[in-house]
C-alpha cells in the first residue's frame, strides 16, 4: 500500500508521495496511473518528495503522460506545505532540490500549518540555446510562428523549464487547446515548450491561461507565470512586480531588480490523503 495526499496550487493538482519513508518504482508509469481521471486518483501529474545530498529534500515532478519535467512553481509550494505540515521538517525556510536547481521556500503558518509560499525561482533564462529555442535572437522576443492559420509573435523564457508567451486580445474567449497542443511541438522548441496566452490588463495585472507541456490546459503555472512576468516586462508592457490572474486563481510574482531573482507568492492546499494498490 502506498500513501499519498493530494494537493494543489490553485488548481494545478498533484499527487504527492513520500518517496523518503516509502519505496517508490516505475515512477513514469506510477504517474501515469495515478493521474488518470476515470481510473486514477485524478491529477496534473505525481510529484515524489525524496532524500537530497545537496538541499533539505528533493523534488521529482512527473507529467500526466510520464515525462519527468524539470520544475513546478505550483507544486513545488505544495511540497513546502507537504513536508512542514507532515512533519518532515520544523523550518519556515526550506532549500529544494528540483531539476531546475535548488529553490529555497519560505513557508507562511497559520495554526501550525502552511497557508501560503514564496519561493525563490531564481534568474530567468533568456539565452536562445539555454532555454532552449532555435533562434538567433537573445533575448528571444520575436519568434513567429503559425499554427492552424494563425500567426502568433512569441517571447522566450525559460524558468528551469522552457517557456514560449504571446500576448492576445482576450484570454476568456480563446482557444488554447486548438492552438496549444499544436505549437508546444513546434520544431522551434527541441524539448517541446509550455505555451502562455497572456492579457495585459494595465501595468500591475495580467490574466493567464496556459497549454503545459505533457500535460494539456491546467489551471494554474507556477513557471509559467514567472516566464510571464519576465516577458511582459522586457517587451515594456508591465511593471517587475505583477498579480497574474490565472484561471485557478491569483499569484504575485516580482521580479527583483537587485540580485535579478523572479520571486513567487501564492498557496497551497491539500485536498485529501489515501492510500492505494499497483
Amino acid at each position: 500500500m502506498i500513501k499519498f495526499t493530494k494537493m494543489h496550487g490553485l488548481g494545478n493538482d498533484y499527487v504527492y508521495i513520500d518517496a523518503i519513508n516509502q519505496n517508490i518504482e516505475n515512477e513514469s508509469s506510477l504517474a501515469q496511473f495515478v493521474s488518470n481521471r476515470h481510473f486514477g486518483i485524478g491529477s496534473d501529474g505525481l510529484i515524489l518528495i525524496c532524500k537530497s545530498d545537496v538541499a533539505d529534500f528533493k523534488m521529482r515532478m512527473f507529467n500526466s503522460d510520464g515525462s519527468e519535467a524539470e520544475m513546478c512553481g505550483n507544486g513545488i509550494r505544495c511540497v513546502g506545505k507537504f513536508v512542514y505540515d507532515k512533519g518532515l521538517t520544523n523550518k519556515t525556510t526550506v532549500k529544494i532540490e528540483t531539476l531546475a536547481g535548488i529553490k529555497t521556500l519560505i513557508l507562511n503558518t497559520k495554526e501550525g500549518q502552511v497557508e501560503t509560499a514564496r519561493v525563490d525561482m531564481g534568474e530567468p533564462i533568456l539565452e536562445a540555446e539555454k532555454i532552449p529555442v532555435i533562434s538567433n535572437e537573445n533575448p528571444v522576443k520575436n519568434l513567429n510562428l503559425t499554427a492552424k492559420g494563425e500567426k502568433f509573435k512569441f517571447t522566450c523564457v525559460s524558468m528551469g523549464n522552457p517557456h514560449a508567451i504571446t500576448i492576445v486580445d482576450n484570454t476568456e474567449n480563446f482557444d488554447v487547446e486548438k492552438y496549444g497542443k499544436v505549437l508546444e511541438v513546434d520544431k522551434a522548441f527541441p524539448k517541446k515548450a509550455n505555451i502562455e496566452f497572456a492579457q495585459i490588463v494595465d501595468k500591475h495585472n495580467i490574466k493567464m491561461r496556459v497549454w503545459e507541456r505533457g500535460a494539456g490546459e491546467t489551471l494554474a503555472c507556477g513557471t509559467g507565470a514567472c516566464a510571464t512576468a519576465v516577458a511582459c516586462h522586457i517587451n515594456g508592457l508591465t511593471e517587475r512586480k505583477v498579480n497574474i490572474e490565472l484561471l485557478g486563481g491569483n499569484l504575485e510574482i516580482e521580479w527583483n531588480k537587485d540580485d535579478n531573482h523572479v520571486y513567487m507568492t501564492g498557496p497551497a492546499t491539500t485536498v485529501f490523503e489515501g492510500t492505494f494498490e499497483i
